[in-house]
């Protein structure tokens, strides 16, 4: 009697579904401080200064680096806000800057923030496919290959870098002014894919520069 008691206990118990954990519902891509969905690449700029604020102001990035969320990013995908292409300096780390976690920005990091096939393809990817309204071309304060370009320029490969970031610089320019005006050179170098164009004039996607003060850690759109 007490064998068939148990039996029907376990079956009971089989077909309610006790004693299984509940399936918490696959968490949000966005930060809980973003909306849903961006209704505007103006939006999408807004939000990244509130968030480079949050930065400046605190010392540690409490952006959502969750197991959670790593497994919701793998089965579901990625859908970043923004394309970031950044410099490779590790003085530049796109997502503490904008206070991002996974799934949140698609980054694109190369010496000097300049724009070769490579990395115009990655910002078509990210514009084109991921549907992110926003393409920020963001350099920064003290930048080595500005800095390598303004005293003549290097050896070896990195010479492909300095001569890009040299052909956009007149004679005399100060390390600052250069500094922007490679970032203006790579937005121009995306305005020439016919895929960017389209989209830039749909109004789908905005394309901005931006510096970044490594010492404040405050950016500053252009």
């Amino acid at each position: 009697m007490k064998k068939t008691l148990s039996l029907m206990l376990i079956l009971i118990l089989i077909l309610t579904g006790c004693g299984s954990a509940p399936i918490d519902p696959a968490p949000s891509i966005t930060p809980e401080s973003a909306p849903e969905t961006f209704e505007s690449p103006e939006s999408v700029k807004e939000f990244l200064i509130s968030e480079n604020a949050s930065y400046v102001e605190n010392d540690i990035n409490d952006g959502n680096v969750s197991q959670d969320l790593r497994t919701d990013t793998a089965v579901n995908g990625q859908t970043p806000y923004a394309v970031v292409v950044t410099c490779s300096d590790s003085r530049v780390p796109a997502e503490h800057v904008f206070h991002a976690g996974l799934g949140e920005l698609f980054v694109i990091r190369t010496a000097g923030n300049v724009i070769g096939d490579y990395e115009l393809g990655s910002v078509e990817y990210g514009a084109d496919h991921l549907h992110t309204k926003l393409v920020v071309v963001l350099g920064h304060t003290h930048c080595g290959a500005v800095g390598a370009t303004l005293e003549g320029g290097a050896h070896g490969y990195i010479e492909t870098i300095t001569n890009e970031i040299a052909s956009c610089l007149p004679e005399g320019v100060t390390a600052e002014d250069a500094e922007i005006l490679n970032v203006q050179n790579s937005i121009a170098k995306i305005r020439e894919s016919h895929i960017m164009q389209e989209l830039e004039e749909s109004g789908a996607v905005q394309i901005v520069g931006a510096i970044y003060d490594i010492e404040t850690g405050l950016v500053e759109f252009l």
